[in-house]
């Protein structure tokens, strides 16, 4: 089993920035990969980044250029900085841990930008 931990949501106007966290319970190099989905109301969810353990990231192409995924070995700890938010942007991201064969998912935070 893997708990993840979300944090670093909230409100922000179009062109800022937020950073979300996501932190395992498991150490980062016990996981086969670690990520960021979202979902907006009435889609569904969608990948937004991926990071597997040798480091390699992965970008849906409507965030390329904008979010970077990142991690902390020492804190087990996952980001994703978005920057040049966009209304569409909005949405609940959802961090994702692959530990054995199975999916882990966080409890989600909302990110909402206003135009």
């Amino acid at each position: 089993q893997v708990q993840l931990v979300e944090s670093g949501g909230g409100l922000v106007q179009a062109g800022g920035s937020l950073r979300l966290s996501c932190a395992a319970s498991k150490t980062i190099f016990s996981l086969n990969a670690m990520g960021w989905y979202r979902q907006a109301p009435g889609k569904q969810r969608e990948l937004v980044a991926t990071i597997t353990t040798g480091g390699r990231s992965n970008y849906a192409d409507f965030v390329k250029g904008r979010f970077t995924i990142s991690r902390d070995n020492a804190t087990n700890t996952v980001y994703l900085q978005m920057n040049s938010l966009k209304p569409e942007d909005t949405a609940v991201y959802y961090c994702i841990a692959v530990y054995r064969g199975y999916d882990y998912w966080g409890q989600g935070t909302q990110v909402t930008v206003s135009s």
